[in-house]
């Protein structure tokens, strides 16, 4: 505050009002409450400082409504880089069993379930895979494991994979993990499993990522017998190019890849950052798979959760869902909860499942940070006729097997650079506070110095008015308690009786009490006998 100048102004205590108006670094108000009379010019200055406060107060409760709304912005960027992680890549047959690995168990305990078979049929459906029929006493197992089905009779890598590289080096069949999806038995390269080193390419463009060339096996695929929602009616494999984080959705999200050509397959890696709520709605907690979660060891410790991802998501809500409707988990569905029979798959599991999809019940927010990878495809025929003796002869396949059943496959980078698409808050909290700095700088002149001025003269009130108010009364009261002693101690007086029967004595010495109060000093003479 202004140091106070002025005779007058110094007698007069800091809670004046005229005192403060004259001192404070607040734009007008020495106008308002300087001193003088009323009049035309104060009424003048008194109005346009109510009309400045009442506007920067609308513009501060406009910036503090806004900011409340918790906007948010998103900022496209694209960066470049020197080395990129290549993605995990994921190949399903679309033909989930091989015929020639089924067993009249495996169609006693699966084929009503998978297959839509009657008991009747199973012969039948036994010569037409080229099977003898069930000899007579035939006694199937007492139990049956799904999970061990499909391990057994899904197709194998290394009788698909005929030729495999990664930047013009070789590879095969250890390259890959073996994980199970919707789909039956699949293939994973590049997955990182059990800390395995993440593969990366220092290059863009077609030979600089992953070429491998397989065999469908169509003498493998099962005949179409009923027409059903499980009845594949296409030849090929479905990929799917995700991260390492996110386990495969296949069946919803693969691409068709299909034999007698080539398919090229250009990617582009996206990384991509949501906001938390308030201003957005991503997770970065893991859903827990089993519907009852139990400690993963005896002493209780949780073991760590995989790093949530939408697709981990919606993969835990159906394991969970299946789980509480049927108490049992399908035999790619993650976590330790029993794997379906396979009368549980017909009845409870793929009913159940269909009409979550249909219904889309499960709420699954984006994950708060992510990888994802554009695609762009094209193709071509394969083999050419000048290239078809040569390949039938490498290998060891008809002419006619290899236009039916061998497919090749390029994935690659387009360029070594990706996008960036961020979430960002669109209002941080620091502009906040700068509009309210700048709004109270343009309406009234102040500062944050300024409304320590306004603390500092409201504590000043409080000190004069308040407790002075309380200061004073006691003060009176204890006046008051003084006069009212000092009138009874002047009232009362001893007097003594006259005898008669000798002369009077001499009056004794008078002892003289004097007694001091705030305004002046009394002596009171008091008579002793």
């Amino acid at each position: 505050m202004k140091p106070t100048s002025g005779p007058e102004e110094a007698r007069r205590p800091a809670s004046d009002i005229r005192v403060f108006a004259s001192n404070c670094s607040m734009h007008g108000l020495g106008h308002v409450f300087g001193p003088g009379s009323l009049s035309l010019r104060r009424g003048m200055w008194a109005a346009a400082v109510v009309l400045s406060v009442a506007t920067f107060l609308y513009q501060v409760a406009e910036r503090v409504r806004y900011y409340r709304e918790f906007h948010h912005q998103t900022a496209l960027d694209e960066r470049e880089s020197h080395r990129l992680v290549f993605p995990a890549v994921t190949l399903c047959n679309i033909n989930p069993l091989r015929r020639s690995r089924l067993t009249p168990n495996d169609l006693h305990w699966a084929g009503s379930a998978l297959l839509g078979l009657d008991p009747a049929e199973h012969p039948a459906f036994l010569r037409a895979l080229g099977r003898s029929p069930a000899p007579p006493g035939f006694m199937p197992s007492p139990t049956f494991d799904m999970a061990q089905l499909y391990a057994r009779a899904g197709h194998s890598l290394d009788d698909m994979l005929l030729d495999c590289r990664f930047r013009g080096e070789p590879c095969g069949p250890e390259n890959f993990t073996t994980i199970f999806t919707r789909m039956g038995k699949c293939y994973t390269f590049n997955s990182g499993a059990d800390g395995a080193e993440l593969l990366t390419t220092t290059r863009g463009g077609m030979g600089n990522g992953l070429d491998i060339m397989l065999d469908v096996q169509q003498e493998e695929y099962l005949p179409v017998w009923r027409d059903n929602e499980e009845t594949p009616f296409e030849v090929g494999i479905r990929v799917q190019i995700h991260s390492q984080e996110e386990p495969p959705i296949i069946d919803q999200l693969g691409l068709g890849v299909s034999p007698g050509y080539q398919t090229f397959v250009s990617c582009q890696q996206q990384q991509l950052s949501f906001l938390p709520p308030p201003w957005g709605d991503c997770s970065s907690a893991s859903l827990n798979p089993n519907y009852e979660p139990e400690p993963s060891d005896p002493l209780g410790s949780p073991s760590p959760s995989p790093p949530y991802t939408l697709m981990g998501c919606r993969l835990a809500c159906e394991t969970r869902y299946v789980a509480r409707k049927c108490g049992c988990r399908m035999m790619y569905m993650p976590g330790d909860t029993p794997v379906c029979s396979p009368q549980q798959y017909k009845n409870c599991a793929h009913p159940a499942i269909d009409a979550m999809l249909r219904k889309d019940s499960c709420a699954c927010p984006n994950p708060c940070a992510s990888t994802r990878y554009a695609k762009e495809l094209s193709m071509v025929r394969i083999p050419s006729r000048a290239a078809a003796r040569f390949l039938a002869r490498k290998l060891n396949r008809s002419e006619a097997y290899i236009a039916e059943n061998v497919l090749a496959l390029d994935i690659f980078f387009e360029a070594l650079n990706y996008e960036t698409v961020e979430q960002k808050k669109a209002y941080e909290m620091s502009e906040l506070l700068g509009d309210i700095g700048g709004q109270m700088g343009l309406f009234i002149g102040a500062s944050l110095l300024t409304i320590l001025e306004i603390l500092d003269y409201l504590c000043e009130v409080f000190r004069d008015k308040v407790l002075g108010y309380f200061w004073n009364r006691r003060h009176s009261q204890r006046h008051s308690s003084t006069n009212l002693l000092q009138e009874g101690l002047g009232s009362h007086r001893t007097q003594v009786p006259h005898l008669s029967l000798g002369p009077r004595p001499p009056t004794p010495p008078c002892a003289v009490t004097k007694t001091l109060s705030a305004s002046h000093r009394t002596c009171y003479l008091v008579t002793r006998l």
